[in-house]
């Protein structure tokens, strides 16, 4: 486990925004950064500071990624045909876990980490365990019959405060899902604005 999972709740507060748009998230109390320096009037940022911040900011909103895979992500997109930063989103938005959680499985990115580790998750009828698990387009995800009446589980699905995206097909009654394309930068619903040009940017340096 990363020790970004275990730092989820401040990293709201240290990039100033409500990254995942939580009512619960503690920058809607204290919209300052956190320790006893935090309420000091931020700077101007410079363009490799406003690279940096992008980064931080995508990379922080799925919860679990390293910089390592992170970077590994960023450079498969920048092998693909087409706009580098719309193929970032899309290898992303694949990922099992970010799936599970679009589909309102879960409430959260890191709750869907932590329900496909345990294998509660499969895809296309197999067992998926890694929560990195690239998915392709008509791949169907279900939550196994074990997991399905879990209390967590029905309360995210009927959840009003999130939509499920129009590229994934999802019947909460049998608890599937299946990715009918790769979406992009437009369609996938962020509750705030991610710049994924300006990551390409910072690792293009």
């Amino acid at each position: 486990m990363t020790k970004r999972v275990h730092a989820k709740h401040k990293i709201d507060r240290r990039l100033g925004e409500n990254i995942w748009g939580r009512p619960k998230s503690p920058f809607n109390k204290r919209e300052y950064g956190p320790g006893e320096h935090g309420q000091r009037r931020r700077g101007k940022l410079s363009d490799y500071g406003q690279q940096l911040r992008a980064k931080q900011k995508l990379k922080g909103y799925y919860g679990n990624i390293t910089e390592k895979q992170f970077k590994a992500i960023y450079r498969e997109a920048s092998r693909l045909r087409g706009d580098t930063s719309e193929k970032l989103i899309g290898l992303l938005e694949r990922r099992l876990d970010a799936i599970v959680y679009r589909a309102k499985f879960v409430p959260s990115v890191c709750a869907a980490r932590h329900s496909v580790s345990p294998g509660h998750v499969r895809v296309n009828g197999r067992r998926v365990n890694v929560p990195s698990y690239r998915c392709r387009e008509g791949d169907l995800v279900e939550v196994r019959d074990k997991a399905k009446d879990a209390g967590i589980v029905l309360e995210s699905s009927q959840n009003p405060e999130r939509q499920v995206p129009d590229y994934l097909d999802v019947d909460h009654n049998k608890m599937t899902a299946k990715l009918t394309r790769v979406p992009t930068l437009s369609d996938v619903p962020y509750p705030t604005i991610m710049e994924p040009n300006l990551v390409i940017e910072f690792y293009s340096r």
